[in-house]
């Protein structure tokens, strides 16, 4: 068999390339791949080669490593594609964050979902587009490995633009089942689960002891009032109080998804009162500046070691190995909604259990999910949805929709301000929204209503003009 190519588009990401290059370097079954590494900018891409290029030297590994600035270079012939890319970097994330602050929008994460969320998404579907019409061309059987946020409009997009399999991967269900596992002190991999929603707002619909088959959500209930574990987890456990299951993603994210944490200070002070991803504000903008100012001047894979070392908890080489050899591995994965959630929209992102095989990705058909965690998705997957048909069209209006439903910025803002906030962001990152060029976002709707209209004499309702008369025979 020849060896598989594996396309990672995006390889300035340092930290996080080396992470998933390191686990597919350390897998027996990828251990002869072609490793592609691509790039916009080449400095960072020529860190990351010589780093990868040393790490199959020194472990004389059978693996061959190239690098490119060429998309389609990088994708012609490819078996797997993992894309890792954030337009606009540091900068464009500085402004999706502190915009939004000067109108009343608190984030915490700002990379998924509210102001934050959909700016990145209408730097990003383009770029995902341009990637999907090159893989339908060049590489039509390979792997879509999605890493890029925001995961849902993202994901969304490419239900709408990809041929190829796809699914976008996001290590919340694994990260919020390590605690689960300690709040009900069962260990990890004895905990049975059923976990799906939408990403970062995935619901563990069940929960069950594979020792003896019992139902551990009494237990989680029970254990998360105690004060030592309810201070970790203010907004999931008021979640969970109130719609019945937990869910994915830390307080500091799932604040950002709802309305009633972040609203308001008295909220904040309630609820997002922990230090960093707890809940502060600007939380992960202000850490992921704070390793850009650090590695202006320090070389972050000088210091790296090359050495094999056990897999991270990340799903990618797990995925690969799994089509490679057959051998079959479950996760939970991002997916177009073809009918897996049966309560939320055909064609959006859904994450879902997923079986992977030789033969590709199997999601796993959930049905309704309880309706009071299907409306929370919903309220936003419309965002999602807005965002994506606006970053495809190029539509200032629709960018501003998106902001106005969305769940945080409309507990806080008017609609007036919604637009005024997407016109200044639009302006402010006008270079990386080519999509946008040309079209401004006017300052009052396109469609007012003229003073002079007079209001339309329509029939009442024979009730209200039954009570309207009885009540002029009264007086």
């Amino acid at each position: 068999m020849p060896r598989p190519k594996i396309a990672m588009i995006g390889a300035g990401s340092l930290i996080f390339c080396k992470t998933l290059t390191m686990d597919i370097l350390a897998t027996k079954a990828l251990q002869d791949s072609e490793i592609c590494l691509m790039n916009r900018t080449k400095p960072k891409l020529d860190k990351m080669e010589a780093f990868v290029k040393g790490v199959v030297k020194e472990n004389k590994l059978p693996a061959k490593v190239t690098a490119t600035l060429d998309l389609r270079k990088a994708l012609d012939g490819a078996n797997y594609v993992i894309n890792m890319i954030q337009v606009g970097g540091v900068e464009a994330f500085r402004m999706d964050y502190e915009i939004p602050l000067r109108h009343g929008v608190d984030q915490c994460i700002a990379d998924s979902i509210g102001p934050g969320g959909v700016f990145r998404a209408l730097r990003t579907i383009p770029a995902l587009a341009q990637m999907c019409s090159a893989m339908n061309e060049l590489c039509p059987e390979a792997i879509l490995l999605n890493y890029a946020n925001p995961m849902g409009a993202n994901c969304s997009a490419l239900g709408r633009l990809a041929k190829v399999q796809f699914i976008g991967l996001c290590h919340g269900v694994q990260t919020t089942l390590d605690l689960i596992s300690r709040y009900v002190d069962v260990p990890k991999d004895q905990v049975d689960f059923v976990c799906a929603g939408i990403n970062h707002m995935a619901w563990f619909l069940a929960l069950r002891d594979k020792r003896d088959g019992r139902d551990l959500y009494p237990i989680l209930r029970k254990n998360i009032e105690k004060p030592e574990y309810y201070v970790n987890e203010k907004v999931r456990a008021e979640v969970m109080r109130h719609f019945g299951y937990f869910m994915t993603e830390s307080t500091g994210h799932l604040s950002e998804y709802v309305p009633w944490f972040r609203s308001s200070q008295r909220a904040l002070d309630l609820y997002c009162d922990q230090p960093g991803f707890g809940g502060a504000s600007g939380a992960y903008f202000n850490y992921c500046n704070m390793l850009a100012e650090k590695y202006k001047t320090v070389d972050y894979l000088a210091t790296e070691s090359k050495k094999i070392q056990r897999r991270s908890v990340e799903y990618c080489s797990y995925i690969l190995e799994a089509a490679e050899t057959g051998n079959i591995f479950r996760l939970n994965g991002n997916v177009r909604n073809d009918g897996y959630i049966t309560n939320l929209p055909q064609g959006c992102c859904v994450e879902v259990p997923v079986f992977v095989d030789a033969r590709g990705l199997h999601p796993m058909r959930i049905g309704d999910l309880p309706p009071q965690c299907a409306a929370l998705n919903q309220s936003n997957v419309t965002v999602q949805q807005l965002a994506v048909e606006a970053a495809l069209t190029g539509n200032p209006e629709h960018a501003m929709q998106a902001l106005a439903l969305d769940p945080l910025t409309s507990a806080v803002c008017t609609l007036k301000e919604a637009r005024d906030m997407t016109r200044e962001m639009l302006e402010a990152e006008k270079q990386w929204l080519p999509e946008f060029e040309g079209k401004k976002l006017p300052a009052k709707p396109l469609v007012e209503i003229s003073a002079e209209v007079k209001a339309v004499d329509v029939p009442l309702d024979p009730a209200l003009a039954i009570a309207n008369r009885f009540q002029e025979l009264a007086k």
